[in-house]
């Protein structure tokens, strides 16, 4: 027997899959790590703990398979994207906290770029916006922030990466300094249509390109990693929303999936067309396979599972995500509360880093039944955004659209079928569950000859359940003006 490890690294936990080589889960190892904020609006890992939770949650998975490391013929990586390390490259260690992609500190940056008239040709080469979310501010941050690491970035004694490379780095004892396109895709310093690193966008942004890694396809020779007793070639790495993409086998352009886990994820496949909105959404590579980059429109919205977090964690009136759904349902329907999770900015289609999370159509009335609906008819509300976004910059995107769901928040039937309603499109939840450790192992796997091609792999992918759109439209169009109306509020607020 053969298998395929597979390395989810979020962004509040690490979990480390077996599959076998019928790409069925085998085993699961799973930690979740400390989140910090050191200020409002800040938010960073201690990079140590990515690695130990990824070494730990890894042998844990080997244990519970009951197999030996000998067996896994390939690694297969998936990330959370945007957040950025800078590292020794002699030593390997981190010369400060790891900046999550939450982050939103380098906001004044980019709002000092933008003004001096510089986002349209930063959008042009890479598909981005000016925004704190991506990696290129945050590393330029770091290095005029911590003493003297501009300096030894120039000379070559620093490395930059995303946290794939700093996994990669670490597997392989410091042999491989790389990334994949997707990541590479999200740093705001590469040029996306060109496929290379750009050095005028690094010179803006200030981050010296002597620190980037080497940009390798999405199925690639990443190295070998040592340290589980046995050599394991890792072949397989894609940022988290790509891997989640390959796992749904959104293949065919037109093909549409959205993960909902601590932020909510739409990516929408353009195929060979790099598609330029003209509704902030962002261009960016879905997955490059021999040499050849496939491109999406995708719309990143901040805060979806972390609302129901925040609701058992900040306000105390659930202790498991589960209540939420079914408070939800007590709801008084006579009451319309919204929620505008705005807890570190808006995202797409809106990208306003300093807006903050409101509550509007509170009354004596209301109570945690309202409070859990209105989190998550939020979730399906900007979602809403996102799909009434991508049809306006591509007519291809048809009303007749199927959308793929994954994440921790499509075990809920309420969520799924509010969603279904709201934007008017059925909503296909997968049998297997696990996309995005599917696609990071099936990279690696298909890389190594284990499992099929894309076609095949396609034709494997199976609905658990189609939700379909019961709500009347005129309804779910007024309920949908009503949330637009309390973003007008809070972006003016």
């Amino acid at each position: 027997m053969t298998y395929i490890l597979a390395i989810d690294q979020g962004t509040t936990s690490t979990r480390a899959m077996i599959f076998d080589a019928d790409m069925m889960v085998v085993a699961v190892g799973q930690a979740e790590f400390p989140q910090h904020f050191p200020q409002s609006g800040w938010v960073e890992h201690d990079p140590d703990d990515l690695i130990n939770t990824t070494l730990a949650t890894c042998k844990s998975a080997i244990e519970k398979a009951g197999i030996t490391a000998g067996q896994i013929v390939a690694i297969g990586i998936t990330n959370q994207r945007e957040t950025t390390i800078v590292w020794e490259k002699d030593t390997g260690k981190p010369i400060h906290r790891a900046i999550v992609w939450q982050d939103r500190r380098t906001a004044e940056t980019c709002a000092g770029l933008k003004a001096a008239g510089h986002e349209a040709a930063v959008t042009a080469k890479t598909g981005l916006l000016l925004d704190p979310y991506f990696s290129g501010t945050k590393a330029a941050w770091i290095l005029d922030h911590v003493d003297g690491a501009r300096t030894r970035a120039e000379q070559g004694e620093l490395l930059f990466g995303t946290v794939d490379t700093f996994l990669i780095w670490h597997l392989t004892k410091g042999a491989v300094f790389a990334t994949d396109a997707t990541n590479a895709s999200r740093t705001m310093l590469y040029d996306i249509h060109e496929g290379r690193w750009d050095a005028g966008l690094c010179d803006l942004i200030g981050v010296p390109v002597a620190m980037l890694p080497e940009v390798l396809d999405s199925a690639d020779d990443f190295g070998v990693c040592d340290v589980f007793g046995a050599s394991i070639p890792i072949r397989g790495v894609a940022g988290d929303q790509q891997a989640a993409t390959v796992g749904q086998a959104c293949f065919a352009p037109g093909m549409m999936k959205s993960t909902y886990g601590t932020g909510c994820f739409a990516l929408l496949n353009t195929g060979d067309e790099a598609v330029t909105s003209t509704n902030r959404l962002l261009t960016t590579i879905a997955y490059q396979l021999d040499g050849k980059p496939t491109y999406a429109l995708e719309g990143s919205i901040f805060i979806a599972g972390a609302v129901v977090q925040w609701l058992r964690d900040g306000l105390g009136i659930i202790t498991t995500a589960e209540q939420t759904h079914e408070l939800a349902g007590q709801a008084d329907d006579t009451q319309r509360l919204y929620m505008v999770p705005a807890f570190t900015g808006l995202g797409a289609p809106y990208w306003d880093a300093e807006a903050r999370g409101a509550i509007y159509g509170i009354t004596r009335g209301s109570g945690p039944a309202e409070f859990a609906r209105a989190a998550l008819e939020s979730v399906g509300y900007q979602t809403r955004d996102l799909l009434d976004a991508m049809r306006g910059d591509w007519p291809a995107a048809a009303d007749d659209t199927v959308l793929r769901v994954d994440g921790g928040m499509t075990a809920s039937d309420w969520t799924m079928q509010f969603l279904a309603d709201v934007i008017g499109a059925p909503v296909d939840r997968p049998t297997i569950s696990e996309t995005t450790a599917r696609g990071a192992a099936w990279l690696a796997g298909m890389q190594v000859g284990v499992y099929p091609g894309m076609e095949a792999f396609a034709a494997q992918w199976e609905s658990e359940h189609r939700f379909e759109p019961s709500m009347d439209r005129i309804k779910a169009d007024e309920l949908h003006n009503g949330w637009k109306d309390a973003v007008r509020r809070t972006l003016t607020a």
